[in-house]
């Protein structure tokens, strides 16, 4: 059956300390992160780098991270503990990002960015699998929509703290080695998780479901759908190149990056909210048109001050969808099985990230940004539309 449209009442809430602390995790993880990301295409590009190497290296990044986010999820299931995954997770992108002030080729970067992105996909199942376990069904999206507030909060002051330091006169390899102490700080959160002993899955025999995908025929069409979008939805690399290539200039992109970032922050907190009152697969669809608008409005951007109104209006895609498609995969998997549900789940995310990436780098070489662009909308119209279609169907 279809959820009721009628919005759902919101009981009294305070988020578990599990939940406190990986997002504080998250946030000073992101922190760290974004004073990197947004000089890396410039980086890059400084390095003789093309806009398509630019595609190769986030798409096989990302593809990695889904790798690994899946194995992850199936190790969290299995396991008595998820918190080493996740202390793992975040340890490892700590050894390797300051190695970005090393380097003099863009392989080097290539090869950095991988082994980042290997942390991503080991911590990221098993800590939401870790959220998801702490709140019950009806209140998974304010918990979800706190943690991915706080981790667009990290992604507000990383670039700010980036832009601060260029002004300052500093290089980009000098605010590239900075980004180690944030980093280290999200260990220490990660570090006050406390997590109960729990009864692992030995084998397929001890469950009456043995992978996320047999569970439901919905799950299943869940994720297809989500693949459908995930083509559409190539790095935002693309977005920070776009608006180089408009006009925006070196020491303003990573303040064009905090403007998204606040935008992400402000519409995620409210948008896990909403996840809880009203059906969620309908927002996630809003979400989608939303981007779809905006990769329009990309297309046939031609100042720079259209850029910044772009990214206001792009972070509210990721704020209605982000705690809203998490929410639904609790909703859809078995307790047993969530780590797994929730590694498939980035998973297939990330494992579309190298033809997505691809797709937009060679749109972009042969027919310029505004086809680019154009595709990905289309793309995530069908997609919005699909699961419409989707949810009725149930």
């Amino acid at each position: 059956m279809s959820e009721s449209l009628e919005p759902r009442a919101r009981p009294r809430f305070r988020l578990p300390a599990t939940v406190v602390a990986l997002s504080v995790a998250s946030f000073f993880n992101d922190f760290g992160s974004e004073m990197s990301f947004p000089l890396l295409p410039l980086f890059l590009v400084s390095l003789g780098a093309s806009p398509t190497y630019l595609g190769i290296l986030e798409g096989v990044a990302d593809a990695t991270a889904s790798l690994f986010k899946v194995i992850a999820g199936y190790l969290a299931d299995r396991l008595e503990r998820s918190k080493p995954l996740v202390m793992f997770g975040y340890g490892l992108p700590c050894g390797v990002r300051p190695l970005l002030a090393l380097a003099t080729a863009p392989f080097h970067v290539f090869g950095i960015r991988v082994i980042d992105r290997v942390g991503k996909g080991l911590r990221t199942a098993p800590r939401d699998s870790l959220i998801a376990a702490s709140v019950p069904g009806e209140e998974a999206g304010r918990a979800f929509g706190f943690h991915r507030a706080m981790d667009h909060a990290g992604s507000v002051f990383g670039p700010l703290c980036a832009a601060a330091m260029l002004a300052m006169g500093c290089s980009f390899r000098q605010v590239f080695l900075a980004a180690l102490v944030p980093s280290l700080v999200s260990l220490v959160a990660v570090g006050a998780v406390r997590e109960g002993a729990r009864t692992p899955v030995r084998s397929a025999e001890e469950t009456p479901v043995a992978t996320p995908g047999r569970q439901t025929r919905a799950f299943r069409s869940y994720l297809w759908i989500i693949v459908l979008f995930s083509l559409a939805n190539s790095s935002d690399a693309f977005l920070l190149l776009r608006a180089r290539e408009i006009g925006v200039s070196d020491t303003s992109v990573p303040l064009l990056w905090t403007v998204l970032n606040v935008s992400r922050m402000v519409c995620t907190f409210y948008g896990g909210r909403l996840a809880d009152r009203f059906p969620r697969a309908g927002l996630v669809a809003t979400g989608w048109f939303v981007f779809a608008l905006c990769y329009l409005g990309l297309s046939f951007a031609d100042e720079a001050w259209h850029l910044w109104a772009l990214f206001v209006v792009y972070g509210l895609h990721t704020g209605i969808c982000e705690p809203a498609e998490r929410a639904l995969v609790r909703d859809l998997a078995a307790e047993s099985i969530r780590g797994r549900a929730f590694g498939l789940f980035h998973g297939v995310v990330g494992a579309c990230a190298i033809p997505a990436g691809l797709t937009t780098g060679w749109l972009w070489e042969a027919f310029g940004a505004p086809t680019a662009f154009t595709v990905s909308a289309a793309l995530a119209v069908i997609a919005a539309i699909s699961l419409l279609l989707w949810e009725r169907s149930r």
